[in-house]
C-alpha cells in the first residue's frame, strides 16, 4: 500500500514536472516566433513604405499617355526594359508589388510589368553595392544578373504572349477608367502641386494599409516555418549538385529576406553550399518568399500567382545546377 502511494506521488512529480517544460518550452518557442516575426516586419516595413509612397507619386506625376508612349511596343522590348526598370526605381521585393500595381493601372505593358517586378528587387544599385561588397566582382556577382535577368524576362514573356491583362490581373490593378490597353477613356484638368501632393499622400496610405495586411501574414508565416523547422536538419540537407540547390530556393522562400541584406546572409553558407545553391538563394529569393507571395494575391489573379512561383523557381533550380556541372560540383 505505501509502495503505491509512493508511486504515485512520484509518477505526480514527474507528470508535473513534464507539464511545466512542455509549458517552457512553448513559451520559449511563442518568444522565438514573435522576434523572429517583428525582425523580418521591422526589417521589411521600410521599404514597403518606400514603395507605397512611390506608388503615390506615379499616380499623381506620371500620366497614362505618357507610359504608353514611352513603353517599347514590343513584347520582347517591354520585357527587357521592365528588367532593367528596377534602376530608375530602386525598390525591393515588399516595395515592388504596389509600384508594379500602380505602373499596371498607368497602362504599363505586361510583359514590362511582371519582368520589372521579379526583376526589380536586385537590379537595382543598392543591391548591387551589397552583392558586390559581399561576394566582389565573380561567379556569384555575375550569376545573379544573368539568372535574374534571363528569369524575369523569359517569364514576363511567357505570361504575357499567352494571357490578355484581364486575364491575369485583378480589377483593382487595372486601371480606372482605362480600357486594358492604358487609354485614357476621359480626362481631368491639370490640379495644383499641393492637390497632387495631397493625392499621392493619400494613395500612398491607402496602398500601404492595403499591401501591409498581406505583409503582416506572410510574415507571420515566415517566423512560424523558421520557428517550427530546426536549421540543423535542413543544414544536413544541403549537399549535392541538385538538392544544396533545391534546399537554397526553400531556405530562401522560408526565410524571406530583404534582397538589400540577403547577400550577407548567403555568404555565411559559402563554405557549405555549392556555388549554383548560393546563386540560387539570392536570385530566387528576391522574386518570390513567403511575404511577396501574400502580396501578390493582391494584384494578381490565382492562377497567375501560381505560375509567378512556380516559373521562376524552376528556372532558377535548372540554373543553379547547370552551374553546379559546370564547376564540376
Amino acid at each position: 500500500m505505501l509502495g503505491a502511494s509512493l508511486a504515485f506521488v512520484v509518477d505526480w512529480k514527474q507528470t508535473g514536472s513534464n507539464r511545466a517544460y512542455l509549458l517552457m518550452d512553448f513559451a520559449l518557442n511563442i518568444e522565438v516566433f514573435a522576434t523572429r516575426f517583428l525582425g523580418i516586419f521591422i526589417e521589411a516595413v521600410p521599404f514597403l513604405l518606400l514603395g507605397s509612397l512611390t506608388s503615390g507619386l506615379i499616380e499623381s506625376f506620371v500620366k497614362s499617355d505618357d507610359i504608353v508612349r514611352l513603353m517599347p511596343r514590343n513584347r520582347l522590348g517591354a520585357a527587357l526594359g521592365g528588367a532593367f526598370l528596377g534602376l530608375a526605381f530602386p525598390v525591393c521585393e515588399c516595395g515592388v508589388v504596389p509600384v508594379t500595381r500602380r505602373l499596371f493601372s498607368k497602362g504599363m505593358p505586361l510583359s514590362m510589368g511582371l519582368a520589372f517586378l521579379l526583376a526589380a528587387p536586385f537590379m537595382n544599385p543598392i543591391v548591387f553595392a551589397s552583392t558586390y561588397i559581399a561576394f566582389g566582382f565573380g561567379p556569384v556577382f555575375i550569376g545573379r544578373i544573368v539568372i535574374t535577368i534571363v528569369v524575369a524576362v523569359t517569364v514576363a514573356l511567357v505570361i504575357g504572349i499567352f494571357s490578355k491583362p484581364g486575364s491575369v490581373l485583378k480589377p483593382i490593378a487595372l486601371a480606372d477608367g482605362q480600357d486594358e490597353h492604358g487609354h485614357d477613356e476621359h480626362k481631368h484638368e491639370s490640379p495644383s502641386l499641393r492637390d497632387k501632393l495631397l493625392h499621392a499622400a493619400g494613395i500612398a496610405s491607402d496602398e500601404f494599409f492595403e499591401m501591409g495586411r498581406f505583409l503582416i501574414l506572410g510574415s507571420a508565416l515566415a517566423a512560424l516555418m523558421q520557428t517550427l523547422v530546426p536549421q540543423e536538419s535542413l543544414l544536413a540537407l544541403g549537399t549535392g549538385s541538385v538538392l544544396s540547390v533545391l534546399f537554397m530556393q526553400l531556405l530562401a522562400y522560408i526565410l524571406s529576406v530583404c534582397s538589400t541584406v540577403d547577400s550577407f546572409l548567403a555568404l555565411a553558407f559559402v563554405n557549405t553550399f555549392t556555388t549554383g545553391a548560393i546563386v540560387s538563394f539570392l536570385s530566387f529569393g528576391p522574386m518570390v518568399d513567403i511575404k511577396s507571395t501574400l502580396m501578390f494575391t493582391g494584384v494578381f489573379r490565382r492562377r497567375i500567382v501560381f505560375y509567378l512561383i512556380l516559373l521562376p523557381f524552376v528556372m532558377n533550380l535548372l540554373a543553379g545546377v547547370l552551374i553546379n556541372l559546370a564547376l564540376g560540383y
